[in-house]
């Protein structure tokens, strides 16, 4: 059966959500929230949150109930800050970058299949988003993955004005470097197209940062359909949600992801390529070689 849910950049619109930190101390992998809109509200694996004690991304897409308070596991994408500069968090209408979302999908796995948990490696998070901001230029103090968006910025939205939505698209295949990266879908047309933008934004960063000037490729047809097997091969795994519905964690040697669902409905599917995970460290490997030999002759 059918049934409507707000997204969370809706609602935070509206102020029918409020955000907060566990306790006035905090706590790094936790926060609050609490819903007193009369809708449910789908919050995105990897939306980030900012303001607070420090920023955070979210750990798994949740359906928040309507009229309820939740606690929800996070990770810290703000190294240096641990003092508040904003009461409730805030969006900035941004989704953690594929190449990360991918390896914290992993860690999420496993932390369900040894401790049940929703957790991920926040040490790992940390030393990922500050090698990535050191290959753009956008260090900041407190080592804010939002400091990459913000230089970056003009760059994504000159990727972003070359795509556009075709009529009933529920998901999208996404490649960088001839290389399919992931997929998300939300089920429905409306939904997807809501966030369509800041998922395309998301991409758009890991294909900045893989950019290499010596090195030229295209997507083919054949990369899709091959991903597409890959994702229907793996297997799946089902748990609680953090909210409402039903978690199925999907992996196999070549896809890690997950999958919400509700009443046998499809909430979110979000499955990465690991092949395009291991590329993508090779690459920023090459980056960093071509950013050191560019240094060199400047």
């Amino acid at each position: 059966m059918d049934f409507d849910f707000l997204l969370l950049d809706e609602v935070l619109k509206r102020g029918d959500i409020h955000i907060e930190e566990l306790s006035k101390d905090g706590s790094v992998p936790e926060i609050k929230v609490i819903n007193t809109s009369a809708q449910m509200v789908l919050i995105l694996d990897g939306e980030e949150l900012v303001g607070a004690k420090q920023n955070r991304i979210v750990n798994t897409t949740i359906l928040v109930g309507k009229a309820s308070a939740i606690v929800i596991p996070v990770s810290c994408v703000e190294q240096g800050r641990w003092n508040y500069d904003s009461g409730p968090f805030s969006s900035r209408e941004r989704v953690m970058a594929p190449s990360l979302r991918a390896m914290k999908s992993e860690q999420v796995q496993l932390s369900l299949k040894v401790a049940w948990q929703y957790r991920a490696d926040q040490g790992a998070i940390w030393d990922e988003v500050a090698e990535k901001a050191s290959r753009r230029g956008a260090e900041s103090p407190s080592m804010a993955m939002s400091a990459i968006y913000d230089k970056e910025m003009p760059s994504i939205e000159e990727y972003v004005k070359n795509f556009s939505l075709v009529d009933f698209q529920i998901g999208a295949i996404s490649a960088i470097n001839g290389q399919v990266v992931g997929l998300d879908s939300l089920g429905k047309p409306a939904s997807f197209a809501k966030v369509f933008k800041k998922l395309l934004q998301s991409y758009a960063l890991d294909a900045l940062d893989w950019y290499d000037p010596e090195e030229e490729k295209k997507a083919l047809k054949s990369g899709a359909s091959k991903f597409l097997k890959d994702c229907l091969a793996a297997e799946t795994e089902a748990h609680a949600g953090v909210g409402l519905g039903i978690d199925h964690r999907i992996g196999s040697k070549n896809a890690t992801g997950f999958a919400l669902t509700r009443d046998d409905q499809l909430l979110h599917l979000c499955i990465f390529a690991k092949e395009s995970r291991q590329k993508s460290e090779q690459s920023g490997a090459r980056m960093r070689r071509f950013s050191a030999r560019r240094n060199h002759r400047l």
